[in-house]
C-alpha cells in the first residue's frame, strides 16, 4: 500500500481557501457557512482508502463531539470517480450514514479545493481558527493500518483542545500519511514536483 504524506503549503495562520462543494443530496455548503463557529476543520477522506476507513468510527466520535463544542467540520472527497467509482457521490452517501458521520461529506469534482489546500492524501486534516486561520495541519494519530499502534486521535483531538483552551505548550505538528488523492489524468498538481 503507498503511502502520501501531507504536504503542510498552507502555513500556520494562513486564511482557509473558500470553497463551494455539493453534497450527495446537492446541498450546498460554502466556508462561509461556518462563520460564527470556534473554528472548522477539514478534512479529506474518502470511502475506499485503507488508511481513512482504519480511522473511520474513531473519527466520526470526535468530530461528533466538537461539532457540540462549537467546532465546524467538513469532509472532502477530491477523488477521481471515473477511476474509482467506490468514492462517487451516491456511495458517499452510504458511507456517510454507515459511519455515522454527523458533517457535511461535500464532493469536490473539479479537485479545485484539493489543490487551493495543498493536499496530498487521504486522510489530510486541515484546523482552522474562529477567523478561518491555520492552527493545525497533520495526522490523526500515528495509527496506520497495521503498525498496531491504537486509534487515539490525540494528534488532532490536542490540536483542538489547544484551539479551544489556548495554552502556551507548543506542539510540533506530524505530517498525515495516506493514499494520495486519486487525481484525474492530467489534473495532478505541480506541488509534487
Amino acid at each position: 500500500m503507498a503511502k502520501t504524506p501531507s504536504t503542510f503549503l498552507l502555513k500556520m495562520g494562513e486564511q482557509a481557501p473558500g470553497f463551494r462543494l455539493s453534497t450527495p443530496e446537492e446541498n450546498w455548503v460554502e466556508l462561509k457557512d461556518f462563520q460564527g463557529k470556534n473554528g472548522i476543520l477539514v478534512m479529506f477522506i474518502c470511502n475506499h482508502c485503507p488508511f481513512v476507513k482504519h480511522i473511520r468510527d474513531p473519527l466520526a466520535k470526535l468530530c461528533a463531539k466538537y461539532q457540540e463544542q462549537g467546532i465546524g467540520v467538513v469532509g472532502i472527497n477530491s477523488n477521481d470517480v471515473a477511476k474509482y467509482p467506490d468514492d462517487s457521490p451516491e456511495m458517499m452517501y452510504k458511507e456517510a450514514i454507515e459511519a455515522g458521520y454527523t458533517f457535511p461529506y461535500l464532493f469536490d469534482q473539479s479537485q479545485s479545493v484539493a489543490k487551493a489546500y495543498g493536499a496530498a492524501c487521504t486522510p489530510d486534516f486541515f484546523l482552522f481558527d474562529h477567523e478561518f486561520k491555520l492552527f493545525y495541519a497533520g495526522q490523526f494519530d500515528g495509527s496506520r493500518p497495521g503498525n498496531d499502534i491504537p486509534v487515539t486521535g490525540e494528534d488532532l483531538t490536542r490540536a483542538v483542545d489547544r484551539l479551544l483552551e489556548p495554552s502556551e505548550l507548543g506542539f510540533e505538528p506530524v505530517p498525515s500519511v495516506g493514499c494520495n488523492i486519486k487525481w484525474i489524468p492530467g489534473q495532478e498538481p505541480d506541488y509534487f514536483g
